[in-house]
């Protein structure tokens, strides 16, 4: 066990320090915003450059791994959209972001670092894959089911633009010119290499520290139970399901990456949760949410590297 605390708790050590020093006010939560761009716009997609850029396109395009966190992730926006709009009689604006926060993890922020120290290099390409379910099925799939309850633009007007803003998106370059290096095995020169190099590295410890710089402030009262419902979603039913489909629908033969996607699943929802759910007012039950799960994850993640560790999967 305390080998699984030693590569948890630097990550939500991490954390901590960005809530800590922006709580104390060492850093306005204004600069979260500013960190945050700049891991988005050049340190992450640096990292998946050179993540895929330096491996073969077999190793790359992971079809199992796609297929897999694929089929897992539509079940659980099935399962959760289903328990939103007949359980809870939510509106189906409402019932996106209960499935959004279920299904969406946060990849980069807090996968890629968690995923990195219990996995090695693997790290990049598993999200690499991660990012392209995510960008271009989940996320523009929830998006315009939220538009057919009542927006004033059809569902297919959404997804298209919801695409189209995915063009972009510098993570997506990063992606894209990562499998063309790999696919003509083309390399940077040595000097333009350590330059990328440089930006990668600087994700992990900076993404984590934004985290945790912009949960300060987030509200919690008066939402529990549904702030439960989606936690519970994310970090308990999101992995069983993947575990299910790993285990009868779609096996993943390399055991590495059958641990990458199960680490993915139980990872909290994405930081930008509640900046997809602001347009229809969900903004605030989103926070809390993302607060709760971020703060919950540290226990069901290091339960989980404890079961992946002594039970074979």
């Amino acid at each position: 066990m305390l080998e699984i605390l030693s590569i948890t708790i630097p990550i939500y050590v991490a954390i901590a320090m960005g809530y800590g020093l922006t709580r104390s006010g060492v850093f306005p939560k204004s600069d979260m915003r500013v960190f945050g761009s700049f891991v988005v716009k050049v340190a992450m997609p640096a990292l998946l450059f050179n993540a895929l850029s330096q491996r073969s396109l077999t190793d790359v395009l992971n079809s199992e791994y796609l297929v897999a966190y694929a089929v897992g992730s539509l079940f659980t926006v099935v399962i959760s959209l289903l328990w939103s709009l007949r359980i809870r009689r939510d509106s189906r604006s409402m019932s996106s972001c209960f499935a959004m926060g279920t299904t969406c993890p946060n990849s980069g922020f807090v996968g890629y670092p968690i995923a990195l120290l219990s996995l090695g290099p693997i790290a990049g390409v598993s999200l690499a894959l991660n990012m392209l379910v995510e960008n271009l099925l989940i996320i523009p799939l929830l998006l315009a089911w939220a538009e057919t309850g009542g927006g004033q633009q059809r569902w297919y007007q959404i997804l298209a633009q919801t695409l189209k803003g995915m063009f972009y998106n510098p993570m997506i370059w990063g992606i894209v010119l990562g499998f063309l290096f790999s696919w003509f095995e083309v390399q940077l020169p040595s000097s333009l290499s350590r330059t990328v190099t440089l930006f990668a590295q600087a994700s992990g410890a900076l993404a984590l520290f934004v985290i945790g710089g912009s949960l300060v402030g987030l509200p919690v009262k008066g939402m529990g139970s549904s702030v439960g419902q989606i936690a519970a979603g994310k970090l308990i039913l999101h992995p069983l399901v993947m575990a299910a489909v790993l285990l009868w629908l779609v096996p993943i033969q390399d055991p590495v990456m059958r641990t990458a996607v199960l680490l993915t699943c139980a990872m909290p929802m994405m930081g930008i949760y509640p900046i997809l759910t602001q347009k229809h007012g969900h903004d605030g039950l989103s926070a809390a949410t993302l607060l709760v799960t971020t703060m919950g994850s540290f226990f069901s993640l290091n339960i989980l590297l404890w079961l992946l560790k002594s039970h074979s999967f």
